[in-house]
């Protein structure tokens, strides 16, 4: 990679993780909030309700211990709900609770409430979306492959 790529590419993680601390501390007060390896199950689990364990496991790129114990506070906060797959009561499937929706809601008003007037062209709001969409799912595509590699090894 030639070095004006390397360093333009750091400048975006740069901004990306300068925003994030922004958002991040908005959520303090306005939210229940958790660790980040609990942030990132719930945010899973509430974009894929029934989710199985395993599926959310390996989208979030944390060891099996590690999710029990980010499911485990999650659960304690009334947050997720555990159900017995209906098909295979081997699995269990997890959803998000009211309580959860509700948590959802007052995040999504301080958010929006936070971002609002930052940028007001709703083609430049839908630009960065879709980039930042796209950024994501290759890096979990990246990661998913790399684990499975890994394992094969």
């Amino acid at each position: 990679m030639e070095e004006n790529q390397t360093s333009r590419l750091f400048e975006l993680a740069d901004l990306i993780l300068a925003v994030g601390r922004h958002i991040e501390a908005s959520k303090e007060a306005a939210a229940e909030s958790g660790t980040p390896l609990e942030g990132a199950v719930m945010r899973f689990i509430d974009r894929h309700p029934g989710t199985t364990a395993g599926a959310a496991a390996e989208a979030t790129q944390l060891i099996s211990s590690n999710f029990s114990r980010a499911v485990r506070g999650l659960e304690k906060k009334g947050l997720v709900r555990r159900e017995a797959d209906r098909h295979d009561a081997r699995r269990v499937r997890l959803y998000p609770t009211a309580k959860a929706g509700e948590n959802l809601r007052r995040l999504r008003d301080a958010w929006s409430g936070l971002l609002d007037g930052t940028v007001t062209d709703s083609h430049e709001i839908d630009a960065v979306i879709s980039t930042l969409r796209h950024i994501e799912t290759r890096l979990v595509a990246r990661s998913v492959s790399g684990a499975r590699g890994a394992a094969a090894r």
